[in-house]
């Protein structure tokens, strides 16, 4: 394994306010690797405190001027974007950039399930982004993480005021990873020679139902928790009625909830072969998120 440190140009982090670009940030960090974080918002990233010594810009997928700009100089990039209709333009542009401004690797965010054919339509919009980095001569590394830990403190409000989260997996299992440990693996991607180029699939150790997840919040909150099952049709129009979510994201909540029935999910080991140790585990998030589940907000989560 190389020094990270040694003969490594700048790296560009694009979504460097979200968990996994910021977790990524404080890993290279950490590493002394030279590092750039781009954002449409650089006065958010300038006041996080333990972010010193990154280099920050202001860059917008919709604006490849200034992806020019940022890219200036750097050899790596982190690619990683919020899902939304716009995604597959937006990431297919900053890939295209990427290569004609000198970038010669991108490690991409994508999703678990991608195909032409998927059932998940977020999926089908990550497989069009992976073809088009492969039409590049891009050294590309593909991360393929399933569900967020991170994404389960939306359900905080819900536990707090109501002892109950909703779901429309029945007894299907689930995969969950730990945003840091996405980020770990996407540093050892940018640093060492033996990662890069690879696509790897990763999870946690260990595959929950909501069923078991209410069984462990109940269990560490010490107050009852239960799981309420929905119709797809009921829990979509839950999401957009009363949650108020665009269309779009309750259809992706509902397909990958609806996926996890019609295909099980399985951990993988990728992310104890590539770091050497095991991933984190739900437990032990939940465990330092509890604050999140017992006390009703104050306003709505930030999604």
């Amino acid at each position: 394994m190389r020094d990270p440190t040694k003969g490594l140009h700048m790296i560009v982090v694009m979504g460097a306010t979200g968990a996994t670009g910021n977790a990524l940030l404080t890993r290279l960090l950490d590493l002394g690797v030279p590092c750039r974080a781009l954002s449409r918002n650089p006065d958010r990233l300038r006041a996080n405190g333990h972010l010193p010594s990154a280099e920050i810009r202001y860059a917008d997928a919709a604006d490849p001027a200034s992806l020019r700009t940022a890219f200036q100089g750097a050899t790596q990039l982190f690619l990683t974007m919020t899902n939304s209709p716009a995604q597959v333009e937006l990431e297919t542009r900053t890939i295209e950039t990427a290569a004609a401004c000198g970038i010669e690797h991108v490690v991409k965010l994508s999703a678990p399930a991608v195909a032409a054919n998927s059932p998940v339509t977020v999926a089908r919009w990550h497989y069009a982004i992976e073809e088009a980095l492969r039409a590049t001569d891009l050294t590309r590394t593909i991360l393929r993480p399933y569900a967020f830990m991170q994404k389960l403190l939306l359900l905080g409000p819900q536990v707090a005021t109501q002892g109950s989260i909703t779901g429309t997996m029945g007894e299907a299992a689930c995969n969950y990873i730990d945003c840091r440990d996405i980020a770990d693996v996407a540093a050892s991607a940018l640093t060492r020679d033996e990662i890069a180029g690879g696509t790897y699939l990763l999870t946690g150790s260990q595959t929950y139902s909501y069923p078991q997840l209410a069984a462990l919040l109940t269990s560490i909150l010490d107050t009852p928790i239960q799981y309420i099952d929905l119709s797809p049709t009921d829990f979509r129009q839950l999401l957009t009625e009363q949650s108020g979510l665009p269309p779009w994201l309750a259809d992706h909540i509902t397909e990958i909830q609806q996926l996890a029935i019609a295909h099980p999910e399985h951990p993988t080991d990728t992310v104890t072969n590539i770091l050497g140790k095991p991933p984190r585990t739900l437990e032990s998030f939940l465990a330092e998120n509890l604050d999140t589940f017992r006390h009703p907000p104050t306003e709505p989560p930030k999604r």
